[in-house]
């Protein structure tokens, strides 16, 4: 039997994903597959202050999770993409720290990058669903 793809979106999707002609995440079967997301503004603009990025990146991966049925706590599989990982290490465990409080932890893959369109910091991950 052929698993159904289902396309997610969060309640306030932003504007990037219809720029750029992609879903937010995609749901096959329990496991949900979430697109790359960034610290945007709802107008898909970049927040200047990097700290702040990151946490937004964050909140939008939440609200990707929430519309998908799950939550951080859910995820197996982190891969994080850094446009200068020696200078933002700081600032990135600290908001990982913040939202991964506790073990067991994801896997993590962390990539320096020299180009995220803008952006400094994406974040994008593999959760299981929680069962109805």
């Amino acid at each position: 039997m052929a698993l159904t793809n289902e396309a997610i979106f969060p309640a306030n999707r932003h504007a990037l994903y219809e720029a750029h002609g992609y879903s937010a995440a995609i749901k096959s079967g329990d496991l949900v597959f979430v697109s790359g997301q960034v610290g945007s503004r709802e107008d898909g603009s970049p927040e200047p202050d990097f700290k702040k990025q990151v946490e937004l990146a964050f909140d939008n991966l939440k609200a990707v999770l929430e519309a998908a049925g799950c939550s951080t706590d859910d995820i197996v599989d982190v891969t994080t993409f850094h446009t200068d990982p020696e200078n933002q290490f700081a600032d990135i465990m600290e908001v990982k720290a913040s939202v991964f409080d506790q073990a067991p932890y994801p896997n993590w893959t962390a990539l320096g990058v020299n180009w995220l369109a803008g952006f400094d910091f994406e974040i994008k991950v593999i959760a299981r669903a929680p069962s109805a």
